[in-house]
């Protein structure tokens, strides 16, 4: 079995192995993923983290041994301005990405990570809604990417994914697969800060999640990573007044 590890701050994983098929999701700089298929420039891979499949390019990616990926010793970016040592070269990294080994060097391939310039690093091993609050706020105003994982650009499933795994909870990678995770809150009255929200579309089909604040208030990625209203019926934008995604389900993830 081949392994692999992301050697820049974010790598497109593409539904086909083309630079001009869609991006689907993304690995971020260290994060793991099992060789599929290989073709000339680009490898189809399974990411450790969601089991999510696609196509990366090559040159983004290192082989690393296996023992490499079995690090227990990790934490996360939480600060925009954190810095990486790639080879005595500087990665600026995305929310989120993973640090391993409390901050000291790690050996992926022939790349060598230093870590020990990250300033904001942090894990929890319990749930905490005033943490949920203040790690998805760090994404305000991030633009809409579809299939983006990155403060450089997210979509809706992805911006919950990244927030909830500094809580040690893995989401899926998509909206629909999440909806399966948690327990149903009953009513949106009952909602408190943390609760994921999710809205279907016309066919019925579960197609956007956010993180609720409050009973009143929810967090998601649409346009840019922004807050809006909730009523029974879904988000209403505080900008211009107008609904904009109709509500299904509120889940309670712990």
């Amino acid at each position: 079995m081949t392994y692999v590890a992301c050697i820049v701050a974010a790598a497109p994983i593409r539904a086909l192995g083309s630079h001009r098929s869609e991006m689907v999701s993304q690995l971020l700089l260290g994060e793991f993923a099992k060789v599929l298929e290989v073709e000339k420039d680009f490898v189809k891979v399974q990411c450790l983290h969601d089991g999510y499949e696609g196509w990366c390019q090559t040159s983004q990616l290192t082989e690393v041994d296996e023992d490499v990926i079995r690090y227990t010793n990790v934490a996360y970016t939480t600060e925009r301005n954190a810095m990486v040592r790639m080879d005595n070269t500087a990665v600026y990294p995305s929310l989120s990405t993973p640090v391993y080994d409390d901050g000291k060097e790690l050996q992926l391939g022939k790349y060598e990570l230093n870590y020990s310039n990250v300033a904001g690093k942090e894990i929890y091993d319990s749930f905490d809604g005033k943490i949920i609050a203040r790690l998805a706020n760090n994404y305000l105003n991030t633009p809409y990417l579809w299939g983006g994982r990155s403060s450089f650009g997210i979509d809706c499933s992805g911006f919950t994914q990244q927030v909830f795994k500094v809580v040690s909870i893995n989401l899926m990678r998509d909206a629909y697969q999440q909806a399966t995770q948690g327990e149903v809150v009953g009513f949106l009255q009952e909602s408190i800060c943390g609760d994921l929200a999710f809205f279907d579309n016309e066919e019925g089909r579960i197609t956007h999640v956010g993180i609720m604040l409050n009973a009143e208030e929810i967090i998601h990625s649409s346009g840019r990573v922004r807050i809006d209203k909730m009523d029974n019926q879904g988000i209403i934008n505080t900008d211009t007044g107008q609904r904009t995604h109709k509500l299904r389900i509120i889940k309670r993830i712990r």
